[in-house]
């Protein structure tokens, strides 16, 4: 079975990906590669996809992850109906919104009237 992964290129701390088509469970990081369908930069949110070669491996079975899927989606390729989309409502749950510095009590200012000193 195929997989369409993000393989990690670039430089240390400036990560740039490759969109690779590969084997799904014999070289999962590296290695055998089938195909290169595309390539994403992060930073700059540019993403760079071959859309006919992307759509003959999505049409043969290749299984997209996540991440994929809204790159693929982003760039016109035509997803079959058994790719699992990405919900776009769902929301992070914020953790201990006591402490979050909207929701502490406001701090009350007390002015000190200036005292004038004679001498």
């Amino acid at each position: 079975m195929l997989a369409i992964r993000l393989q990690r290129v670039g430089r240390k701390g400036y990560p740039v990906y490759r969109l690779a088509v590969q084997e799904a469970q014999r070289h999962p990081t590296s290695g055998r590669v089938v195909a290169y369908v595309g390539s994403y930069n992060p930073h700059t949110k540019d993403a760079n996809v071959q859309v006919e070669l992307a759509q003959k491996y999505l049409d043969n079975g290749a299984q997209p992850t996540p991440r994929v899927v809204k790159l693929l989606d982003a760039a016109g390729v035509k997803l079959p109906t058994w790719v699992k989309q990405a919900d776009a409502s769902k929301q992070k749950a914020i953790r201990n919104t006591d402490k979050l510095r909207k929701n502490q009590p406001k701090e009350e200012v007390v002015e000190v009237p200036a005292e004038e000193s004679a001498e």
